[in-house]
């Protein structure tokens, strides 16, 4: 539960557990954070095993229900099964025919039982689990982390551009695997290093072996993991997103200078540019907001409405700190452009005289194939729009972005090899499809 409450970031609608006791698998997920779904008499009535696996979900296929939560579990002829998947599948639409097309029957609405279902297939065939996983991977076209537990191993697998990332920790006598280091923090692990993209790492009996595939590859891990997604005490491929985020901050401060008396950033995810754009500029950092404990992400959120009433439940101005101030505003980013300009809207208000806004990435002006809820370039304020018409959209006195030469001047310093900047540049490290179908899976065929 710890390591699950660590990544409660990640996503904030439904979560899981499942146990894995003697080749007999037990499990709870229900909707709701780790702290409901898990309340203490919840905890100790999952039974003690040797192997577990859990999820926190953000949907990008599939909507909020019950039986989308993760994981899935299966029982199938050579076994018990559980499978948690972070990630987007841009083939799932067409898989997802193929298998109902030879009988199988699917009982959710989420790209992770497509997943399930081609295990299973190629297990039939296999010798070995982690054969059948290296079969699969060959059908899939997307972004997966995996962690996939039968009776007696557990596998984990990232896909071969490594589009989402996954990395391995250790206890004295226990192999953890997380989305981010900051969860071995919580669980007592010590971090070992991370899954590389097109790796299979399978654990059997605490002992560990590889598979190497996808290396000719492109690679592109998602530049969103450290803008936005990740815990800035995380590292990811070896790199901090703290350090990434104050660099970005910092690159801000040359790129697009002004004379204000305060730096403040968004919180959370905006706060370590902020510390970036004042250390560069020589400008006093505060903060400008105070932010409720309770109330989660907002981007992560899956209904606009939702995320508008958040916005104000969540970050309060403190008066004493804006009055009259001529603030530089740091975000991490600008994708549908309501939350920023209420927050805006919020400062002024509070008496701020002046409001600079300035993003840590580049103009956002392409969909998201991978893991980012932005299916359509028409949902974007970028949309047909210029930065003017965006800055007037949001109430800023002034609006600058983090330039592409920047972003690359980063991912050169911080020793990134490759970035997927698809929704900043339209070019993405593989082939994606020329429409969407999210929600097809949705649909009720009569």
């Amino acid at each position: 539960m710890f390591g699950l409450s660590a990544l409660q970031h990640r996503g904030e609608e439904s979560c899981g557990i499942a146990i894995n006791r003697e080749g007999i698998i037990s499990y709870r997920k229900d909707l709701g954070l780790v702290s409901k779904v898990f309340p203490k008499h919840e905890l100790e009535a999952l039974p003690e095993g040797k192997m577990g696996i859990g999820h926190v979900r953000y949907s990008t296929t599939g909507e909020a229900r019950k039986e989308n939560a993760q994981p899935m579990v299966i029982r199938h002829k050579k076994g018990n099964l559980a499978v948690v998947h972070n990630g987007n599948l841009i083939n799932a639409y067409d898989l997802r025919k193929e298998l109902e097309e030879k009988g199988a029957i699917f009982t959710t609405t989420t790209d992770t039982e497509v997943i399930c279902h081609i295990i299973v297939q190629e297990r039939l065939k296999a010798k070995s689990i982690e054969e059948a996983v290296q079969n699969t991977m060959k059908r899939l076209k997307g972004s997966y982390a995996l962690l996939v537990m039968s009776s007696t191993k557990l596998i984990a697998a990232r896909d071969p551009q490594g589009f989402k990332p996954l990395c391995i920790g250790k206890t004295e006598n226990r192999t953890v695997f997380a989305s981010e280091s900051c969860a071995l923090d919580l669980t007592g692990a010590e971090f070992i290093r991370d899954v590389k993209p097109g790796e299979i790492v399978i654990l059997t009996n605490n002992e560990m072996t590889s598979i190497q595939t996808g290396e000719d590859e492109p690679k592109g891990l998602c530049s969103f993991e450290y803008i936005y997604f990740a815990r800035p005490d995380s590292v990811i491929d070896g790199i901090s997103v703290h350090k990434f985020r104050e660099d970005a901050g910092r690159c801000l401060a040359k790129q697009a200078p002004v004379d204000a008396d305060i730096v403040a950033g968004v919180p959370d995810s905006g706060l370590d540019a902020a510390l970036g754009y004042s250390k560069e500029s020589g400008i006093h950092y505060d903060m400008a907001f105070t932010k409720s404990k309770y109330i989660g992400r907002t981007f992560i959120q899956n209904a606009q409405d939702t995320r508008n009433e958040l916005v104000g439940l969540k970050l309060n101005p403190i008066p004493i700190v804006v009055k009259d101030k001529r603030i530089v505003l740091i975000d991490d980013s600008i994708v549908r452009g309501t939350t920023i300009r209420k927050i805006i809207a919020v400062l002024r208000r509070a008496g701020a005289k002046e409001v600079h806004l300035r993003i840590a990435s580049p103009a956002f002006i392409d969909a998201c194939y991978f893991g980012t809820d932005i299916d359509s370039k028409e949902n974007l304020i970028t949309y047909q729009r210029t930065v003017e018409d965006i800055r007037q959209i949001v109430g800023a006195d002034s609006l600058e972005y983090l330039s592409l030469e920047s972003l690359k001047d980063i991912t050169k310093n911080c020793n990134i090899p490759n970035l997927c900047t698809g929704c900043f540049t339209g070019k993405y490290p593989i082939e994606v499809p020329k429409e969407i179908k999210k929600n097809t899976f949705e649909e009720i065929k009569l």
